[in-house]
């Protein structure tokens, strides 16, 4: 039985609305999950530890007695560490090793001690950055065990100097991942608590006797973890509020269809709401495509769950030429865009919005998600038109320095007392005149 995907033509004067549709998706926030998410944050908030291991308990089916009982120490994921094949514990280096130096090099291109400069007078101007001193991370472990997220949140953080990481993961029925606890190991996670849901979400964010407050929770859940972050944001910070994965290809039609085909599997195996489109000029290897689609599809162990992205949020787009194809591109914003084109540096200029852009026919998606270096947290749902990958600067945060001498106060003295009158904020001009040289004793000029 064939896919029923949905091919397009941008030629056709109904393209732009009949593209809206496919890109339709409302998070939908759900009542009943943020009002079960926000009783359960306020009763973490008031009983703390012995509402973490009541939810955990159940929601798990553990049976624990202390929250205490729910950490795992550091030998046990230096022993996860040890027990790995050499084979999987050299893949689980490389990708942790990639991992850190794309990220230590994106440390120093941003300038990770801040700047400052001295102006004429002696006034100096400058910023610091600091990192954060204790930071959550969300790894999911219920349907999937996501090691890849460990050392994709974890090492940007010990990269930005961050003091502390928390690191909290759903054990259901105490089931353990070796490779997420190895991951954790080489990634050099402090300290991980076996909770998940809201109620891991409401310990990090207000603290507990035995889990600590941290200063911003970052990493992927399902709709109660991410009702709980958007509740807590304020009182900590957040990453992002992820939606379904996404995965654009614009291809010139000189790649080998199967390997097409097997990109738009990739994310559209992650969930039945997950997108996969594609843009290419060639109505012939559109066809190619979606013959590849069908051929492959019954060989794939989840292919119930692709089919079903495919059928209902999966594009085959006809375009004019590439060109157009970057235009639709930027409108897209997609989270993961692939361009699958000869000299692809050419068309990548074009594009303003993406999560990660991966150039050419061998840079597959999928080898970002594990081990090319950049950061697979990315933005989704469109968001890429004003958000950016996960990086070191998420764990960090700046601070103006400002340090005027007394030469530079006499003018920005007399500037800011003019705009402060103007405002009607006497005390403010006050404040700035006192410090000029030649002021009366009542403060005025």
């Amino acid at each position: 039985m064939s896919i029923a995907i949905r091919k397009l033509d941008a030629a056709q004067p109904d393209f732009q609305a009949q593209l809206t549709a496919v890109l339709a998706f409302e998070a939908g926030e759900d009542e009943a999950i943020d009002q079960a998410a926000a009783r359960i944050l306020a009763d973490v908030k008031a009983r703390g530890d012995a509402a973490v291991l009541e939810y955990t308990n159940r929601f798990d089916r553990l049976s624990a007695n202390s929250v205490t009982a729910l950490e795992i120490g550091r030998q046990e994921l230096q022993d996860a560490l040890a027990q790995l094949s050499p084979e999987r514990r050299s893949a689980l280096q490389t990708a942790a090793d990639r991992v850190r130096a794309y990220h230590e090099r994106q440390k120093t291109e941003c300038g990770s001690d801040g700047f400052s400069y001295t102006e004429a007078d002696g006034t100096v101007l400058g910023q610091k950055v600091t990192p954060l001193d204790r930071v959550g991370i969300y790894v999911p472990g219920g349907k999937a065990a996501y090691p890849s997220s460990v050392l994709m949140n974890a090492i940007p953080a010990k990269v930005a100097g961050v003091q502390e990481i928390i690191m909290v993961v759903p054990t259901p029925d105490g089931i353990k991942n070796p490779l997420v606890l190895a991951a954790a190991a080489i990634a050099g996670v402090d300290r991980v608590f076996t909770i998940g849901g809201a109620q891991a979400v409401a310990a990090l964010a207000y603290g507990t006797a035995s889990i600590p407050q941290v200063d911003k929770i970052v990493g992927p859940g399902n709709a109660y973890v991410a009702a709980a972050k958007r509740r807590v944001f304020g009182t900590v910070g957040i990453d992002m509020i992820a939606g379904p994965s996404e995965i654009l290809v614009i291809c010139d039609g000189t790649t080998d269809p199967d390997w097409i085909a097997m990109d738009l599997f990739s994310q559209a195996e992650h969930d039945e709401l997950a997108q996969s489109i594609l843009l290419c000029p060639d109505a012939d290897y559109i066809a190619a495509v979606e013959a590849s689609i069908n051929r492959q599809l019954p060989l794939m162990p989840r292919h119930e769950v692709i089919r079903t992205s495919l059928t209902d949020r999966g594009a085959l787009i006809k375009v004019r030429d590439i060109e157009q194809a970057c235009e639709i591109a930027n409108h897209i914003a997609a989270e993961h865009l692939e361009i699958s084109t000869e000299n692809p540096q050419r068309w990548a200029d074009r594009i303003r919005h993406a999560g990660a852009m991966f150039l050419g026919r061998f840079s597959s998606e999928a080898l970002g998600d594990y081990c090319a270096g950049p950061n697979h947290v990315l933005p989704t749902s469109r968001t890429a038109r004003f958000s950016s990958p996960l990086g070191v600067y998420d764990f960090q945060k700046r601070s103006s320095m400002i340090n005027i001498s007394e030469a530079g106060a006499q003018t920005l003295g007399k500037v800011a007392a003019e705009l402060a009158y103007g405002e009607g904020l006497q005390a403010h001009a006050r404040s700035a005149e006192y410090r000029l040289q030649n002021r009366l004793k009542d403060g005025s000029q």
